[in-house]
């Protein structure tokens, strides 16, 4: 669609063009930039359009002065751009890449909104094409998606283990020094191992106690009272509580004996997953006396028996 400082027509050429500048600098092993702007399979902007957009999305990286090459893939069901770009500029000057893919992703979502496209919020996976992709992408994307299908169901980390396990996906904790306090979590299958961020970012190990959290707090509010009305709560124990009283006032309630263990149930798991969390350890040996338990106990004490006096 677009090139700059190569010879287009053929691209056995145009790789010459890039190596050739690349020479200007030798010691700067990766000097290529390749970057891939995805589009939604619905949208189709015109071959104008996405030229703009390429050549905006190079400069706002800072890319400028130096060879690039711009090329419309149609082969698949979204259109995407191919843009490669020499990190040796026309003056054998070296072109800064730090944090290229951070950086990438905010100018790509800039773009995004500023020509209206439709952004990518989430990883749509009927749209996701597999065969696509290396062995190692479609490792990553299986385990998202085993994640993705069993995470509702689950009430705890060891429930998703155990049915991740069965789909052929171990899991792995990363613990904080010696102790068994978990930092942070990772998953295998075949010979490759993500961390659960690599993922998705709310596959970590937070965010996975997170979703769990939010799940069954969820199942907790959307139980039946009297009214057919959710119950609402902060806290699974007073959702439990809200629960078990309305069943002793009515025997004859239409709150049924499965909607109670259902509760119980949930509570439990709910108080599973605090403790999985938190962890609290009980000790005051960091603690001055007076501002321990005991020591406040006693001050207490000393205190009364002065106002008897």
């Amino acid at each position: 669609m677009a090139t700059d400082g190569v010879r287009e027509f053929d691209y056995r050429l145009m790789a010459e063009d890039f190596i050739h500048q690349q020479q200007l600098r030798p010691g700067k092993q990766k000097a290529f930039f390749h970057g891939i702007l995805s589009f939604h399979p619905t949208e189709k902007p015109s071959d104008e359009t996405l030229t703009t957009i390429a050549a905006q999305y190079l400069r706002r990286l800072g890319i400028i002065d130096t060879q690039y090459s711009i090329v419309k893939h149609t082969d698949r069901s979204h259109l995407h751009l191919h843009v490669v770009a020499n990190m040796v500029d026309n003056n054998g000057n070296v072109i800064k890449d730090n944090f290229t893919g951070l950086r990438g992703k905010k100018v790509a979502q800039q773009l995004t909104q500023e020509y209206k496209l439709i952004p990518a919020i989430k990883k749509d996976l009927a749209l996701t094409n597999l065969e696509n992709m290396n062995d190692h992408e479609v490792a990553r994307y299986k385990i998202y998606m085993a994640i993705a299908e069993n995470l509702r169901n689950c009430n705890s980390i060891n429930d998703l283990v155990t049915r991740l396990k069965l789909q052929g996906i171990d899991t792995q904790y990363k613990h904080k020094g010696q102790t068994q306090e978990i930092q942070g979590i990772s998953f295998k299958t075949g010979k490759y191992s993500f961390k659960g961020s690599q993922i998705d970012r709310k596959y970590s190990f937070a965010g996975l106690q997170k979703s769990l959290a939010e799940g069954i707090k969820e199942n907790i509010d959307n139980v039946p009272d009297q009214k057919e009305e959710k119950i609402q709560s902060n806290s699974p124990k007073e959702a439990f509580r809200k629960i078990h009283s309305l069943s002793k006032r009515n025997s004859k309630s239409t709150v049924s004996n499965t909607a109670y263990n259902r509760a119980a149930d949930v509570f439990k798991q709910m108080n599973k997953v605090f403790d999985d969390l938190i962890k609290p350890e009980q000790t005051d040996d960091h603690l001055p006396y007076e501002l321990t338990q005991e020591g406040y106990r006693r001050k207490k004490k000393k205190q009364s028996h002065r106002h008897k006096r």
